[in-house]
């Protein structure tokens, strides 16, 4: 079973929509977060450590990561989706790109 754990700033359109999509998966844990302090699910160095593959929405949110949780990131590898945040909850134009992008990486 591989972590996956999907990163955007607030956590309420875009890693949210990531982790719905992705969640009826076999063969995937899948968890969301977010990078500010007041995001829906904050980003903790739990999440980090639980997680094999971070898969964040944009370069910011990987300079976070790589910045604050630095000593949390032994086994996580990070891949950046460059997606901005333009999209509302399960907007179709937001869920092509992700079905697109991240099973490549999944294995």
């Amino acid at each position: 079973m591989k972590n996956v754990l999907f990163v955007c700033s607030q956590n309420r359109l875009r890693s949210p929509t990531a982790e719905q999509v992705f969640s009826r998966r076999r063969h995937i844990e899948v968890e969301a977060a977010g990078t500010n302090h007041d995001a829906d699910t904050p980003l903790t160095h739990e999440l980090v450590a639980w997680a094999d593959i971070i898969f964040v929405m944009e370069k910011a949110h990987r300079a976070t990561l790589q910045k604050t949780f630095k000593a949390s990131l032994k086994k996580a590898r990070i891949v950046c989706l460059d997606i901005p945040d333009d999209y509302e909850f399960m907007d179709p134009e937001l869920v092509r790109p992700l079905e697109t992008k991240v099973p490549r990486h999944l294995g």
